[in-house]
């Protein structure tokens, strides 16, 4: 084996913990420091080899490298705007050992507004060009929706400024706050603009006073679910198939929703095909126990409330509305692992404050 591995070259062991991960790093990082301190052979050197080790511990994990200073590497590791990697990263960020010139940050981090000058496909974007206002909603008082204005907006390029701002915005306030702060953004340009605009700079500070204020207005707010009501729904689909759901109706009539504005979804895929879409006895009973290991790990009084479930259509959905996002994440990464042999199963995260998601469930 000796001889053949002379020949053939020894394969890497897999990375199956962070652990791993961090001792194949320390293997590695003179060679890396210097493939970035002298910016040569940067891709294939080191980003061709990064890449591939960072999906093996978790999918999209992205990463940023640059010289710090003279003696220091900063390498920052970035879900790129996907909530559901937050957690990944900063556990692996966590578990790094102190390396002697290196500099490893999870997530982007904020810069000073005055250094940020972002040119992107032709657009640059700075403090002296973007401003924005909110938008009050008299029936959501705790939704965070901006209107940003960029001066030289061009409609037919929006989807380009809209990245642009999206990019100067993760520099600005730090990729955390970016994507968890704010509820709804719209880009727009100055024309037909009545409301007064607030400069860019002053935006930071406006979410944190938005999020102080929130934070204190449902500090402490928890839900035991141990004796709510619930209701069993049947409904019709499109294409004819049947829809069966069971809500917490207790929890869609609660007025305290936006203290749980993550709403959490797993989708478990099965074959019903020969029961007109839905679970047979054997298939229902095991979706009921991955269900029932959920509500295990997320449970109530820490934050994390069922709100209910609806089969139809060969897949069964579970819901949740979380205080955090990134336990729910965790589980769901987890799950997915364990059933694999078994069901398909996935998952969505995103901020629902109001809980409209599950509006025509709510009694009219």
């Amino acid at each position: 084996m000796g001889f053949l591995d002379k020949i053939l070259g020894k394969k890497e062991a897999s990375i199956q913990s962070n652990t791993d991960f961090w001792n194949w790093f320390l293997k590695n990082e003179k060679e890396f420091f210097a493939i970035v301190k002298n910016r040569q052979n940067i891709h294939q050197g080191f980003f061709e080899k990064l890449a591939p080790k960072l999906d093996e511990i978790h999918n999209g994990i992205y990463f940023l490298t640059g010289m710090l200073d003279d003696n220091t590497v900063e390498l920052i590791l970035t879900p790129d705007g996907a909530v559901r990697n937050i957690y990944a990263i900063e556990e692996l960020v966590n578990a790094a050992p102190q390396i002697k010139g290196w500099k490893i940050t999870a997530l982007k981090p904020a810069s000073d507004i005055q250094d940020i000058g972002i040119d992107y496909e032709g657009f640059k974007f700075n403090k002296d060009n973007l401003k924005f206002y909110p938008n009050i909603h008299d029936g959501y008082p705790d939704e965070i929706d901006l209107t940003v204005i960029y001066d030289d907006f061009v409609e037919e390029k929006k989807q380009v400024i809209t990245n642009g701002v999206y990019i100067f915005l993760d520099n600005y306030l730090g990729e955390l706050h970016s994507v968890t702060l704010i509820d709804n953004m719209k880009i727009d340009g100055p024309n037909s603009i009545s409301e007064e605009l607030i400069p860019i700079e002053k935006l930071k500070d406006y979410l944190i006073w938005r999020e102080k204020e929130f934070v204190e207005k449902y500090e402490g707010t928890r839900h035991n679910t141990e004796n709510d009501n619930y209701s069993g729904f049947e409904a019709t689909a499109k294409d004819g198939s049947g829809i069966i759901g069971l809500m917490n109706t207790d929890l869609l009539q609660w007025d305290k929703k936006a203290s749980h504005p993550w709403v959490f979804i797993i989708t478990i895929l099965f074959d019903g095909s020969n029961n007109n879409g839905m679970p047979d006895k054997e298939t229902y009973e095991l979706l009921n126990e991955i269900e029932d290991e959920v509500v295990v790990d997320l449970k109530d009084l820490e934050g994390y409330l069922n709100v209910g479930r609806e089969t139809l259509a060969n897949r069964r959905e579970i819901f949740f509305a979380c205080k955090d996002f990134r336990k729910p994440t965790k589980v769901a990464d987890e799950l997915i692992k364990k059933h694999a042999g078994s069901f398909e199963i996935s998952y969505e995260i995103y901020k629902d404050k109001y809980w409209q998601t599950f509006r025509h469930y709510e009694p009219r």
